[in-house]
């Protein structure tokens, strides 16, 4: 498939300098208006949390319909904006209208394979903690729905190796008895991850309701693209996304029309820059207490 040559990104007068020249460009706008600035495939991963349509104080409850159209423009412009190479991740969980629940990344697949992209993996985010319902089994998972342009894409697989479970495991047989059989660098973190969501306790908790953690969007960044690269959140809410890509020496490109959580987003990436800002290691073992007992 060919492409047209590629435009010059052009940074405007109101870009956050960062140190070795990163680039974080964090506005408050109407996404859409926000996306139409940038430049053709000029972004190498698009990752984001959009609104469910709950009625949550940062967004208007709207009909299923209407919302899923919003949802059909914002992805327009994303596959726009994509890198041949490069990714959009989509990080959703359920609609809930009356008890009765509407899987958003169901919805909204049919709305990628409009631009012929590619689902690559529909990752499962699992975490602990969130609603207790009385009347279904409580929620305790989200998806994010990883999709490419093309089948020759950036994977950094190496980069986001968790630890083996069994590092000493050797061949009992064949040409390599006796040798290990892991990978040195540890396994693939498959397509279950379990990381705590952002509560109360948690040491990147701002006034958002429904944060992103700094580490689920950095495993993102890490394995999906390389440093320099350009990274793209149009719903930017308090800037976690920016966070895990200038943390990991990428740029960061993101809007949201909410002016509190934009400045809390520009404070953040001020922390980070002065080495004041606290995230939750990005493959810390979630805690386990210990049973009574049992010390």
């Amino acid at each position: 498939m060919g492409y047209p040559a590629r435009k010059t990104l052009s940074i405007p007068t109101n870009v956050v300098p960062f140190p070795k020249q990163l680039v974080a460009r964090i506005e408050k706008a109407d996404n859409l208006k926000f996306m139409r600035t940038l430049s053709d495939y000029s972004m190498h991963l698009i990752v984001t949390s959009p609104p469910y349509n709950l009625g949550k104080t940062y967004e208007t409850r709207r009909t299923q319909d209407i919302y899923l159209e919003d949802q059909a423009a914002t992805i327009a412009e994303a596959t726009r904006l994509l890198h041949p190479r490069g990714s959009i991740c989509w990080q959703v969980g359920n609609h809930v209208s009356d008890g009765e629940i509407f899987p958003l990344d169901i919805l909204l697949y049919p709305l990628f394979r409009n631009h012929s992209l590619k689902l690559r993996n529909r990752i499962v985010w699992t975490f602990g903690h969130g609603l207790h319902c009385q009347k279904r089994f409580s929620g305790r998972h989200e998806t994010i729905l990883w999709f490419t342009k093309e089948d020759e894409y950036i994977f950094n697989l190496d980069s986001v190796r968790i630890p083996s479970k069994y590092p000493e495991k050797k061949y009992f047989k064949g040409p390599k008895r006796g040798q290990f059989s892991g990978n040195p660098l540890g396994k693939n973190p498959s397509d279950v991850w379990d990381i705590p969501n952002v509560k109360a306790n948690h040491v990147e908790k701002t006034e958002h309701p429904c944060q992103f953690p700094v580490g689920l969007v950095e495993r993102l960044v890490l394995a999906l693209t390389n440093p320099g690269d350009n990274v793209l959140d149009p719903y930017l809410g308090v800037g976690s996304s920016a966070v895990a890509a200038l943390k990991n020496k990428r740029n960061a490109y993101g809007c949201d029309i909410q002016s509190d959580y934009i400045e809390i987003a520009k404070q953040r990436v001020e922390d980070l820059q002065t080495g004041l800002l606290r995230t939750r290691p990005m493959n810390k073992p979630v805690y386990e207490p210990t049973p009574r007992g049992i010390e």
